[in-house]
């Protein structure tokens, strides 16, 4: 069968066949298998499946960042808004904490969050698109590939690949598509500043950017990543930000000095 595959030959299925689970050892309340989606760096490193299955801390970091760069393209060939690949990202991420690379083929999976991040930000994208444009850059080198992907059996396996997928990330997401970014809070805040408004909104939003593509987002809700990108451009573009009296600017966010330490340093 001609599916979606990497050519990394360990990474050979969709979802592994044991029951969806959270290794974190923490309560999960019945029918909310969401619970809470954020963990210490520590407790995500040391409890992932991948690791277990035998991928080290290292490759499993490029495994992570090589969906982020696949979905990041992916995204902008679909023409869609930077929160619905931001969401896309999350997604995967979460799927990951839950599921081993080693049983589920990255960039089909990266395929099926962008087609639930389309639907959940408002910006669905025809699922015959997303199948055909996600074959034709998993196999970019391929030149026969574009040809291919347009056969008709080739593109009914495509499509119930992803369809079967779909399935397989909402319910090791537990159906939770509820995701909140620091874009929003991040641009709001800095409207409040009165110095490099601009350059300060662009740098901070790229630091978000460069987040997204780490488990950032499994450590720290948006408003603490919000504050530590405002930390980091400040501190690039070597501008004071501004204290009201007593309250230092970072207060704001309901951050501690830290949080604020570790959502800057990922």
């Amino acid at each position: 069968m001609d599916i979606m595959q990497t050519s990394d030959s360990s990474h050979h299925g969709i979802v592994e066949n044991s029951p969806y689970r959270t290794p974190y050892g923490r309560h999960v309340e019945s029918g909310n298998l969401g619970g809470s989606w954020y963990f210490s760096r520590k407790e995500i490193e040391e409890n992932s499946l991948s690791r277990k299955d035998g991928i080290d801390l290292k490759k499993e970091s490029y495994l992570r960042k090589s969906y982020c760069t696949f979905l990041q393209d992916f995204g902008m060939r679909l023409k869609v808004p930077q929160v619905t690949i931001a969401t896309a990202i999350v997604f995967c991420h979460r799927f990951f904490l839950r599921q081993s690379h080693a049983k589920n083929d990255r960039l089909t999976i990266a395929t099926v969050c962008m087609f639930l991040a389309g639907k959940v930000e408002e910006t669905p994208r025809p699922l015959k698109d997303v199948v055909l444009i996600s074959y034709e850059i998993i196999h970019k080198k391929d030149p026969a590939a574009v040809a291919r992907i347009k056969q008709k059996e080739v593109y009914e396996q495509q499509k119930e690949l992803i369809l079967i997928g779909e399935r397989a990330v909402l319910i090791t997401l537990g159906f939770d598509l509820n995701v909140h970014h620091p874009y929003k809070p991040l641009v709001e805040a800095i409207k409040k500043f009165k110095v490099a408004q601009n350059a300060l909104a662009q740098v901070a939003w790229n630091f978000v950017n460069d987040g997204l593509r780490t488990s950032l987002c499994l450590q720290f809700k948006p408003n603490h990543i919000t504050a530590g990108a405002i930390f980091l451009a400040a501190k690039f573009l070597k501008v004071k930000l501004p204290s009201d009296g007593e309250k230092v600017w970072w207060q704001e966010f309901d951050v501690t000095p830290r949080q604020l330490e570790g959502s800057s340093s990922c």
